[in-house]
């Protein structure tokens, strides 16, 4: 039996994994200092928002329409590329939680905070917590802009069938 192409396989499959979780090496440890150093600057979690999340999003700035089909394709190639080796649009988890009605369990401004910063709310809010108990993995920040934030949140209303 030839070997090579499962080895091939193999090799695709982890370099796949790499990439997809934001790697390693320099970047991944200037991301920790930073991390551990707006942890050390910012509120405990006694003055976390669970429903706000931690962030520059919030209830004033993220305003909600009918869904924009422009925005959710945008949006939906995003995911293609950022999310989805980790991320089901079902209910069902890979590595990590499906999606499919992650807009009706937060707010527009939660989903927009988190993909675009992870970090402080995988440390303090207490549903991250539970996913990450469950999935084991820490969701990597992607670097996500503003724009791209907002598009993969209309992707997700689309995807949950919000009007």
């Amino acid at each position: 039996m030839n070997k090579k192409p499962i080895v091939f396989l193999l090799m695709t499959s982890f370099c796949l994994a790499v990439i997809a979780c934001g790697g390693g090496g320099p970047k991944a440890e200037a991301t920790a200092t930073e991390t551990d150093a707006a942890a050390k600057t910012t509120d405990t979690p006694s003055d976390y928002d669970p429903k706000r999340g931690e962030g520059k999003f919030n209830e004033s700035n993220v305003t909600l329409g009918a869904i924009d089909n422009a925005m959710a394709t945008k949006g939906e190639a995003i995911s293609a590329t950022k999310c989805t080796s980790c991320h089901k649009l079902t209910e069902e988890r890979l590595v990590g939680p499906g999606w499919k009605g992650v807009t009706t369990r937060n707010t527009p401004y939660w989903i927009m905070n988190f993909i675009s910063n992870p970090d402080p709310m995988i440390e303090k809010d207490p549903k991250v917590q539970a996913q990450l108990e469950l999935c084991l993995v820490r969701m990597p920040n992607q670097g996500l802009t503003d724009t791209d934030a907002r598009e993969i949140l209309e992707f997700m209303r689309k995807n949950d069938g919000t009007k």
